[in-house]
């Protein structure tokens, strides 16, 4: 048990140490990359070292896996040289029981990841997309889904409209049982359209059996106007509405499935989000078996030379599980393969390949 417990602790403090390089240099890279991108606006340094920061923890989120491969290598690298994983060999400990505490540490960090980290930097992202488009346009993201339909926001000419659907194709350009409402550039309601179909063309809204009202006249009803057809000037374009969506990472992880419930009543499309879902289910499973990969081809006395070679090898093993992740996730948003495999293949993968590297080096 105090030997688990040791194991345990070295792992800890070793992934923490990988965690926390990796923290500052993506931090300072991209400060950089910030400064570049807003060179041309008037938005402070203070300003962009919060947006800087808001987006790091996505980026460190992302290759989690990988800081989690390179944080084995280095436990196992250390126990070599220091010949303790000989001296628990000799006490009678096994190579692959001694991997339970590091496999356990993971799968207790996956879980962790999961539950506080994923809302966490799926909160983050968004504030950093909203700022971002605010600092890049003056706006923030245009559109939102919930439980009563899709609504958008479009500007213009000192006024801005507000619009409700409650249902809508795909890209968000066609909707039906469609709400216009306008307002001033104080916020006072200028007029209510109601139409039963509505159609983005080059700059403007195509409406169909409409009934529109002013709501600047004492009885608005009275002055109502039927209509077959009607344009509505908008600055909106498909690729802006696709955008405002944003990724499936700033939707925390048990939120997710409310939002594909919405998404799906909406009309949209939600494959992406299932697949991440499924994908963010998986975690805890590919950080064990980025643990078990690294175990395989480092966990040797560092006698047997050849030491820099199995790190590369297995450095270039874990590129090869996360860029078979990143296709296989591929493959799942376009639908060419089913859900489950896309999301657990590479983690079922990962564990396979390592347990069999495992077996043939400690009795093969």
């Amino acid at each position: 048990m105090r030997l688990s417990r040791y194991l345990a602790r070295r792992f800890a403090l070793a992934f923490l140490l990988v965690f926390g390089i990796f923290l500052g240099l993506m931090l300072l890279i991209d400060l950089v990359e910030q400064v570049r991108r807003f060179s041309d606006r008037d938005v402070s340094l203070g300003s962009l070292l919060g947006l800087a920061a808001l987006n790091v923890p996505d980026s460190l989120y992302a290759i989690l896996p990988l800081i989690m491969l390179l944080a084995a290598i280095s436990l196992f690298l250390a126990l070599a040289r220091s010949s303790e994983l000989v001296a628990i060999r000799a006490a009678g400990r096994s190579g692959i029981r001694l991997l339970l505490s590091p496999v356990t540490v993971a799968l207790a960090i996956g879980a962790f990841t999961v539950m506080v980290l994923n809302p966490f930097v799926a909160a983050t992202t968004k504030r950093a997309e909203e700022l971002a488009a605010r600092y890049a346009n003056g706006v923030a993201s245009v559109l939102s889904v919930s439980s009563e339909g899709l609504w958008l926001r479009q500007g213009g000419d000192g006024m801005q409209t507000v619009i409700h659907a409650n249902r809508a194709n795909e890209d968000g350009t066609e909707l039906s049982q469609v709400t216009f409402l306008n307002f001033d550039a104080e916020g006072r309601p200028l007029g209510r359209i109601e139409a039963a179909e509505a159609r983005l063309g080059a700059g403007a809204w195509a409406l169909s059996d409409v009934k529109q009202w002013r709501l600047d006249v004492p009885n608005p009803e009275a002055e109502a106007e039927r209509l077959p057809s009607v344009e509505v000037a908008s600055d909106l374009t498909a690729a802006r509405i696709r955008d405002s969506f944003g990724e499936p990472s700033t939707v925390a992880l048990w939120e997710l499935p409310q939002f594909i419930a919405e998404l799906d009543q909406a009309g949209f499309s939600s494959l992406r989000h299932r697949v991440w879902f499924q994908m963010e289910l998986a975690t805890p499973v590919l950080f064990a078996g980025m643990v078990l990969l690294a175990a395989g081809f480092t966990m040797r006395h560092a006698r047997f030379g050849g030491t820099g070679v199995m790190v590369l090898a297995a450095v270039l093993a874990g590129f090869g599980i996360f860029f078979l992740r990143n296709f296989a996730q591929v493959l799942g948003e376009s639908g060419q393969i089913p859900i489950s495999i896309a999301a657990w293949s590479a983690p079922v993968a990962t564990i396979l390949l390592a347990l069999g590297l495992l077996l043939h080096v400690e009795d093969g």
